[in-house]
């Protein structure tokens, strides 16, 4: 008799995976006078993925994946039918029970890490750190993104067509913080613009300092051989003496390569006249691409991360805004670059994503970024290293 096999789930089929919930409030089907949105919520399946909570925000061309597990991470964008994001190793999503971030060496973030945006936040954001005695303090890229929101609500607009995601998400440890962030994701059934809009409140009676960095990731087919960023920076230099190699290319991307080692890139961003700044991907042929805005007055930083490593070992580049460079917290807060936040007070963040889908639209961006970059001094690049920016001892 003939061997045969009944195959449950595989490795690689996260979207079966998911098991979608008929009888929850936010199966929805909505019509409003600008397009039609369909609203699913539901949990997925099986693996390191078992539990993670899902919601897909669908409009007639584009659906958005979000993460309430995670943080309200983005997971993925699709957009007439091209999916933007990443092929991570690390194969998620990942519910938090399995990311041991607070492991010895700091790293244990990176066990979770392969949606397409991530907050990194909110204690800390940065590189590990470790007492004199080598015991951890804080770990890679803070907790926010492994901590599950409490509450998630459904807002919508028959009039403009506009959805709003809500969730709050606490991190908290008795005696030492309690930061409340109340996260909305915005879309309207008529754009393919996305809106990220975060707020977060110290609850304690007592000042506290913060971090935020927002994680942006990218990989094929937006990213490529000949894929290059357009932005408005007004400061630039590299975090080491390996991004400093190539700072004279620093905003054009290689092909996939075995073995290369990510490069990275601080700056300063030049705001236009509504206090945004943008910066857009372009993909090889300028056919696609994917642009970022986001609010100065609260996300004074930009961080470039070239990871053009094999496809496998995970070829991504990260587009970050952000309080600060992503240092140790320690040396952050010599250079004054940690967000005091009182008791009670709140700090407000905005981000803008928008897929390009046609070489008009990313002609259009990348005129506009230019002339935003025209009307000042041109950027002010370091060859090397800058001993105010980069931790030198880290």
């Amino acid at each position: 008799m003939a061997t045969e096999s009944i195959v449950v789930r595989e490795v690689d089929d996260r979207d079966q995976r998911i098991q979608w919930d008929t009888n929850s409030p936010l199966h929805l089907d909505l019509s409003t006078r600008v397009g039609d949105w369909t609203i699913r919520h539901g949990i997925f399946r099986g693996g390191v993925s078992e539990g993670v909570e899902i919601v897909r925000l669908k409009n007639s061309r584009m659906h958005v994946d979000v993460l309430p597990t995670r943080g309200m991470s983005i997971w993925r964008i699709e957009c007439d039918g091209i999916r933007f994001g990443w092929h991570s190793p690390v194969n998620g999503p990942v519910h938090p029970n399995h990311v041991p971030v607070s492991e010895p060496s700091g790293l244990g973030w990176l066990s979770g890490f392969d949606e397409l945006v991530v907050r990194c936040g909110l204690e800390s954001n940065g590189a590990p750190q470790h007492d004199a005695n080598g015991k951890l303090e804080y770990p890679l890229h803070g907790h926010i993104a492994n901590t599950p929101a409490d509450s998630l609500s459904l807002e919508f607009d028959e009039a403009s067509g506009r959805v709003e995601l809500i969730a709050e998400t606490i991190e908290t440890r008795l005696f030492f913080k309690r930061f409340r962030m109340r996260s909305r994701i915005r879309v309207h059934a008529d754009r393919t613009e996305v809106e990220i809009l975060d707020d977060v409140t110290n609850e304690l009676a007592m000042p506290r300092t913060m971090q935020m960095l927002y994680h942006i990731n990218l990989g094929s087919p937006v990213l490529g051989e000949n894929s290059r960023l357009v932005s408005t920076l007004d400061e630039l230099a590299p975090k080491d003496a390996h991004a400093a190699e190539q700072i004279d290319r620093w905003d054009e991307f290689d092909g996939p390569t075995t073995g290369e080692a990510e490069r990275v890139y601080f700056g300063r961003p030049r705001a236009d006249e509504t206090g945004y700044t943008h910066a857009l991907l372009m993909s090889p042929k300028q056919k696609r691409g994917f642009a970022v805005s986001f609010k100065t007055s609260t996300l004074p930083a930009f961080v470039l991360w070239k990871n053009t490593a094999a496809e496998t070992d995970g070829y991504v580049t990260g587009l970050e805004p952000a309080t600060g460079f992503p240092n140790r917290r320690g040396f952050e807060e010599q250079q004054g670059r940690l967000v005091d936040i009182g008791a009670g007070e709140t700090k407000s963040f905005r981000i803008k994503l928008r897929p390009l889908m046609d070489a008009d639209l990313v002609e259009a961006t990348r005129q506009k970024i230019q002339s935003l970059t025209d009307e000042g001094e041109p950027t002010e690049i370091s060859k090397e290293p800058r001993s105010d920016w980069t931790d030198l001892n880290g």
